[in-house]
């Protein structure tokens, strides 16, 4: 009788374990994923986000750089999950203009990522040239070209890793490892009266990255497309934008799509403007239930945005909401974005294009 108990103490022990461990697992394999994705993120450039809705689409098409009347300066900062340590968090700089009376353009973009252990800083330049297709500047239809030139420097803080361990782990070396590398953008827009289209090529070098794990880092190239139409009725103060951005990793065979809407009103200081973004990845990830039943899941995220222009300052707030099952956490994805627009000349085209004009 005592070795049946003892045996069955044992087995009820032991599967009490391996739910304890399923449970576990689960928790891991969803961790695993949202880490994996971040890491991913971060040695791959500027991260995509929905900044380029706030009046700032050269910061992710080089093309676009001089395009407008006036040249622009924009500042974004953005902090996502408020309340975690080391949660991801990025600063940027974008400025573009005219060279002058010419058909050229040029820019820069500076910005500073960091995503737990890893950090990333970057600065590229830009040159860009608008072809003029129309019989005068009253009707818009130009072509764009861009090029875009820089250097990311990718940072890995081994510091901690050790956590005092008297044997050094032979992997890890305990210092801030640092890596330079070169990397060039490329892109073209096209603008019609009141539509516009966007395509760029980002990161069309190989990339070692900070681990030189060349399987994972050799190729780091992603697509954008980029297409939207502004409409409004004659003489209204109100005008209409919606608009479609789609991306796609080289390498993962990763994409998603951005579906947007945007809403101007005139007014006399400037413009005030709101819209809304969604973002449906195509692409879903495995994970395990509670029950031990595999499951899937498909990035999705919804982006209030509110803006206004005051005479040459610009200013917008957007807030991020993801709206999956299993997600680290659901909001705090903050953005904030200040603009200066300086040396502008008379609007040129009787178009409803806040881009151009």
């Amino acid at each position: 009788m005592y070795n049946f108990l003892s045996i069955k103490t044992f087995v009820l022990s032991q599967t009490h374990l391996v739910k304890k461990f399923m449970k576990l697992k689960n928790i891991i394999l969803v961790a695993i994923t949202v880490v994996f994705s971040n890491i991913t993120t971060s040695q791959e450039g500027l991260p995509i986000y929905t900044d380029y809705l706030t009046d700032n689409y050269y910061l992710i098409h080089p093309s676009m750089a001089g395009v407008a009347n006036c040249a622009k300066v924009r500042i974004t900062g953005r902090q996502q999950w408020f309340g975690q340590d080391d949660a991801p968090k990025v600063l940027s700089m974008s400025v573009n203009g005219r060279i002058g009376d010419t058909q050229s353009g040029i820019g820069g973009v500076f910005y500073a990522d960091k995503n737990g252990y890893h950090s990333q800083k970057g600065a590229y330049f830009t040159y860009a040239h608008h072809l003029m297709f129309s019989r005068s500047e009253v009707d818009l239809n130009m072509l764009s070209f861009g090029l875009s030139a820089g250097f990311v420097q990718y940072q890995l803080d081994e510091t901690t890793f050790l956590n005092g361990a008297p044997i050094p782990d032979p992997i890890i070396n305990g210092t801030v490892q640092n890596e330079t590398n070169f990397n060039v953008d490329l892109g073209f827009s096209y603008h019609y009266l009141d539509s516009y289209a966007h395509v760029t090529v980002k990161n069309l070098l190989e990339n070692a990255g900070i681990n030189r794990d060349t399987q994972i880092t050799s190729n780091l190239r992603r697509y954008l497309v980029s297409v939207g139409s502004v409409f409004s009725r004659f003489g209204s103060e109100w005008s209409y934008e919606p608009s479609v951005m789609f991306q796609y990793r080289d390498l993962t065979k990763e994409s998603a799509i951005d579906f947007n809407g945007k809403v101007y009103k005139q007014m006399d200081f400037g413009k005030v403007w709101g819209g809304v973004s969604y973002r449906q990845s195509l692409d879903g990830a495995e994970f395990l239930t509670s029950s031990n039943a595999v499951s899937s899941q498909k990035l999705q995220q919804i982006t209030p945005i509110l803006g206004v222009n005051y005479n040459d300052f610009m200013f917008a707030y957007t807030y991020t909401y993801q709206m999956n099952d299993v997600v680290f956490t659901s909001g705090g994805f903050h953005q904030i974005t200040l603009g200066y627009n300086f040396n502008c000349r008379q609007e040129r085209f009787e178009c409803n294009c806040p881009a151009v004009n």
